[in-house]
């Protein structure tokens, strides 16, 4: 791999890690395991190990996950005053007696340990003051973290007061951090519940313990059965010297310390810890997915230090992810909201950590093949990373002698059109687009999730509106009445108030939730609302031509393609029109604000290119100085800003209409910010070729 092969791959990982962590944190809904999460992040470490010159500050190596949802926050922020970083982790023992070696060579005594189960939750930072509880922080960024103490409150295991008890007393102010955690026996309730009110379910107990305690109602929270147990307290006691002491001592304060640890002497007790858990942990009533090494004592940890990511003294041991063998009964073909195809296995029951398995993804027509997975096969399933089942192999010598090789459908389950599949991808697609049942639904869905237009009711409603022809496509929504809703199922007149009364305050939400909500292909959460700033309405986002699109942030010509085809198709031009005239307004919600100066009173500029401050900056100094910004280049344009790697074809444009072109420093002249050196309308970059 050559140096520009390197920056395009490191640039790839930077995004696939971000968009997992985001995923992971703030959504609660990964989609790959910690396994293969940490294969991306090993992968992006070596190159930029290779290329430190390539890795950037912004780097995921870096930096922790953050958990806070910059957009919609509902939880006030506040900083940590020690930083929560994360743990390294290893998958073999090897590492693990390097992770020894290494400490040994720093330490002139022996070392002690402390092993812990890694216990899957959502980490939190409590902090008390007076011996009552002050504050509690989410991870957040590691920086910051969202306050949420109202709902930790909720949590019968966290003592809001402490009764002073044991050899040392508590300080006047201190931290203790731990995990909070949804035990199976709360999850298996939970997601019963959910079921039968047709509400999308939990993947695994990490995430419905992240999802819950971000809820907004405290008393949904306590129902939920939340519990907490705390592993590191940050506190100046004199006399406590080890992490072991330490825990003893918060247990004696009050504080729920989980009893799955050990004090270890030398690697070999290390290793019967971890061989004890790799199969005790299946009896547990909450989910582990490893064991945390933290050398015991503090002195120690000091002189060991920290990276910028995570302490020397403590690394993170996973365990293989569980398997279970069971026989595959048939197989049934998903149509997700895109089109893509998905195999699922239905199986015997099996349990496999701590919930029972009944189904598992196939993945896709390659893996069946690879694995000559048959009909009446025993199978070998997994949870990875405690994440979606899914089918990884097949024991042959259980195989019925009566079993035929497994014949990959050729035309949708749904609506019977016959399948694609691009070259270079892994699944089979249905084409019909606008027509196949489960896609429209699955639009349908997109549209009034929560992330979207977060309008009221989930899949089982959805189902109802759609078959009984009630609605046919999001903008029906808000054409409902009350005498329409009368023939849904197990639906009253509180139910009808809520859904029109969500679907009312939906025509309020930002507008780059509405375009995420529209569902165009490859256009997530963060790619709208990079349009929703660069463009500023649904009518400048749809004549916006390939070569002004690739100029928005983070939009490539695959994006820009799919958006124009997109607004292209006569079945969304019907739809925008009705939404239109539902009365939502198509464009950016611009707050009034006070101008600092009107020196740019009347004049429209078109901004292009990269600066040293963000496009949006730019785009707001216009606007405080009595400007207004335009998305193209025409003849009502002042101004074109160009700053560097503009495009090509807006100089151009520019240039022949005459049009003044002026660069950043010129720019900052023009409202005062900086003295003009003479070159006001000349282009930065001095000369323009084509």
């Amino acid at each position: 791999m050559n140096r520009s092969q390197a920056a395009a791959r490191i640039r790839e990982l930077k995004d696939a890690i971000n968009e997992h962590n985001r995923k992971y944190y703030v959504l609660n809904t990964p989609d790959i395991s910690d396994f293969e999460f940490d294969l991306l992040l090993q992968e992006l470490t070596v190159l930029e190990k290779k290329y430190p010159d390539l890795a950037g500050d912004d780097s995921p190596t870096r930096h922790v996950g953050s958990d806070i949802a910059p957009e919609n926050n509902a939880f006030l922020q506040f900083p940590h005053r020690y930083p929560m970083l994360s743990l390294s982790n290893t998958y073999n023992k090897e590492e693990l007696l390097d992770f020894h070696n290494r400490i040994s060579k720093v330490s002139d005594q022996p070392v002690e340990y402390v092993c812990e189960l890694k216990l899957d939750g959502t980490a939190i930072c409590l902090t008390y003051k007076d011996g009552r509880l002050f504050r509690a922080l989410t991870r957040g960024d590691g920086t910051i973290g969202d306050d949420v103490t109202r709902n930790v409150l909720r949590i019968k295991s966290i003592p809001e007061r402490l009764t002073p008890a044991g050899d040392f007393p508590y300080p006047p102010e201190f931290e203790i951090r731990g995990e909070i955690v949804m035990p199976f026996i709360s999850f298996g309730e939970l997601n019963s519940a959910k079921e039968k009110n047709g509400e999308p379910l939990f993947a695994n107990p990490r995430n419905a313990a992240a999802g819950t305690l971000k809820l907004l109602s405290a008393d949904e929270v306590e129902r939920r059965g939340l519990d907490c147990y705390l592993y590191h307290l940050i506190a100046d006691v004199p006399g406590i010297k080890t992490h072991w002491q330490a825990l003893e001592t918060a247990s004696q304060w009050g504080f729920p310390v989980s009893q799955y640890r050990r004090l270890c002497r030398n690697v070999e007790e290390i290793m019967e810890f971890l061989e004890y858990w790799d199969k005790a942990r299946a009896d547990l009533p909450i989910a582990t997915d490893g064991v945390v090494v933290k050398v015991n004592s503090f002195s120690l940890q000091k002189t060991l230090g920290m990276t910028a990511k995570s302490p020397r003294w403590a690394t993170a041991y996973k365990f293989k992810a569980e398997q279970a063998a069971t026989r595959l009964l048939s197989v049934d073909f998903q149509v997700g909201r895109t089109g893509a195809i998905t195999p699922v296995a239905n199986l015997e029951p099996v349990l496999l950590s701590g919930t029972t398995v009944k189904r598992a993804s196939l993945h896709n027509a390659d893996q069946i093949a690879l694995h000559d997975i048959r009909l009446g096969d025993m199978v070998y399933v997994e949870k990875g990373g405690e994440i979606i089942p899914k089918v990884i192999g097949v024991e042959l010598s259980s195989r019925p002698g009566n079993a035929q090789p497994f014949h990959y459908i050729t035309h949708c389950p749904e609506c019977g059109s016959l399948l694609e599949r691009d070259p270079g991808e892994a699944k089979h697609f249905c084409p019909n687009r606008w027509e196949c049942p489960p896609q429209i639904k699955g639009r349908i869905e997109h549209f009034m999730s929560r992330k979207a237009m977060n309008i009221l009711g989930g899949e089982a409603l959805v189902e109802q509106l759609y078959d009984k022809q009630i609605v046919k496509d999001p903008a029906d929504l808000y054409y409902l009445e009350p005498p329409m809703l009368e023939a849904l199922e197990n639906w009253g007149d509180k139910s009808t108030q809520n859904l029109l009364s969500s679907i009312e305050a939906s025509k309020k939400v930002p507008f780059h939730r509405f375009l995420f909500a529209l569902g165009i292909p490859f256009v997530g959460e963060t790619t709208a609302k990079y349009l929703a700033s660069h463009f500023g309405s649904l009518q400048a986002l749809k004549d916006a031509p390939i070569e002004d699109l690739t100029e928005a942030p983070e939009i490539g010509i695959k994006i820009a393609s799919s958006i124009r085809d997109f607004f292209e198709n006569p079945v969304i031009g019907i739809m925008l029109d009705k939404l239109k005239d539902a009365g939502l307004p198509l464009r950016q919600d611009v707050t009034e604000k006070e101008l600092m100066s009107e020196s740019l009173q009347g004049l429209q500029f078109v901004i292009s290119g990269t600066f040293s401050r963000s496009r949006e900056d730019m785009k707001n100094l216009v606007q405080l100085h009595g400007g207004k910004v335009l998305s193209g280049v025409s003849a009502h344009v002042d101004y074109l800003l160009s700053g560097d790697k503009t495009g090509p074809s807006k100089l151009q444009k520019a240039s022949a209409m005459g049009i003044r072109i002026i660069g950043e420093k010129d720019f900052l002249a023009l409202i005062g910010e900086l003295p003009s050196e003479g070159t006001l309308f000349e282009n930065e970059n001095k000369t323009t070729s084509f």
